[in-house]
């Protein structure tokens, strides 16, 4: 599948509207629904599409209900398959493409008049080095018409960057935007040892579509999913330079810092390409951070207590606080629900554990339950000295902070009718 096949509830959008500003600026407009900008100023004959990364939406695109997504993603943590690696004719990304290399001429947005210039947001980076490949999210400034600057925390291909840089060598990679969304997932979700996430990504597109993932090779030798919108060829280079500020997940403002420059060698399109224009701090991004940490959570959970679902909530941006539903056995059940899901991901720093007649997503009928079912006093968990997220201001200089879990779940044994409510 690819990503223009998702689109067709999209709203068309056909008066001029500028990258700079203007397409944050209307999806404010529309309550951030699914958007197709089709007159972009600065890009002729580019498109932008973003807002379909959202848990409702993807789930509808992928053919799944929404509570089953978790458990996609769980099952590709444990399953891997190859792409299919077609011919360069074969591949739609490969259509069309630019003569000259000028990132200038591409729909890359300016949301915001605090980041630092335009930035690919939704871009996926696949770098291969050493024999191991690497798939995953940062965003890029665009410097100028051949170079990005990314914001590479430490993680894998940061280890992968250090190596090949003590060597005095570069990294070859491809720039990918908007593949279709198993991709997208796959390149979000983090593993504790090394992990060619290409692989998982096949698996998804497998599990959902019944058909092998086709990627094609680009010139510098290094793999991108064929059906793509948008793929460029590069390299990281030895040189670093500023990048930021960037508004980043939390709506706060991330700070300068020096990080990598990535030189871009070709740009590669389809006919009348759709660049994913995805807005930070905004339901897309929540939905890229925290849906594939939520298997993790689960997972966790359901080694303590039988786990139905997890949603990591808007209001802590996608990754700093979940609600995760279970069925107890035991009145302990909750509490150790708690100190798992806090296990199985980190960086959160609030849960809420509730029955499995609780829709999770809604924060009205959360908070419901959390007021007829949870006593202060004894279904509340706090922990200190606690390793905190780099996303979370309020952590201390040490990098340690407090967490937090509320156990909202009917006591085991009582009369569920005095805690079932009759309203829909």
């Amino acid at each position: 599948m690819a990503f223009r096949d998702h689109l067709g509830r999209a709203r068309t959008i056909t008066e001029p509207t500028s990258c700079i500003h203007e397409i944050f600026s209307a999806s404010k407009k529309y309550n951030h629904e699914l958007l197709l900008f089709e007159n972009i100023p600065e890009a002729p004959n580019h498109r932008l599409a973003l807002n379909i990364m959202t848990r409702k939406r993807l789930a509808g695109v992928l053919g799944v209900a929404a509570a089953d997504l978790v458990d996609l993603l769980g099952k590709a943590l444990e399953n891997s398959s190859q792409p299919l690696i077609v011919e360069a004719e074969h591949a739609p990304v490969m259509q069309a493409g630019q003569e000259t290399v000028d990132l200038r001429e591409l729909p890359i947005p300016w949301h915001y008049p605090e980041d630092r210039g335009r930035y690919m947001s939704a871009s996926i980076v696949i770098a291969e080095y050493d024999g191991q490949r690497n798939v995953s999210f940062h965003r890029q400034f665009l410097r100028d018409e051949n170079h990005v600057v990314a914001r590479l925390v430490p993680r894998h291909l940061r280890t992968m960057l250090d190596a090949a840089r003590a060597a005095g060598e570069t990294i070859p990679i491809a720039i990918v935007n908007a593949p279709d969304p198993v991709v997208l997932l796959a390149a979000a979700m983090s593993f504790d040892q090394p992990v060619d996430e290409l692989a998982i990504a096949a698996f998804l597109h497998q599990e959902v579509y019944g058909k092998p993932l086709e990627v094609v090779t680009l010139e510098n030798g290094v793999i991108a999913p064929a059906d793509s919108e948008y793929a460029m060829a590069g390299y990281i280079t030895l040189e670093d330079d500023d990048e930021g500020p960037y508004v980043d997940i939390t709506g706060t403002l991330d700070g300068v810092r020096q990080e990598p420059v990535f030189a871009i060698t070709s740009v590669h399109h389809r006919l009348e390409p759709i660049f994913h224009g995805l807005i930070p701090a905004e339901s897309e991004h929540r939905c890229l951070m925290g849906l594939p940490r939520a298997p993790s959570i689960k997972r966790a959970v359901s080694k303590v207590v039988n786990c139905v679902d997890v949603y990591l909530t808007d209001g802590g941006c996608g990754w700093l606080s979940a609600v995760v539903s279970i069925r107890p056995r035991t009145d302990d059940d909750g509490r150790a629900a708690i100190t798992a899901a806090l296990e199985g991901h980190r960086s959160m720093k609030q849960v809420i554990i509730v029955d499995d007649d609780i829709d999770i997503s809604d924060p009205i009928r959360v908070e419901w339950a959390m007021m007829t079912r949870w006593k202060p006093d004894k279904d509340t968990v706090i922990l200190t000295r606690q390793k905190g997220s780099s996303l979370d201001p309020s952590r201390d200089e040490d990098g340690l902070t407090s967490k937090v879990g509320f156990d909202a779940t009917i006591p085991v044994g009582a009369d569920r009718s005095d805690f079932t409510t009759v309203l829909r």
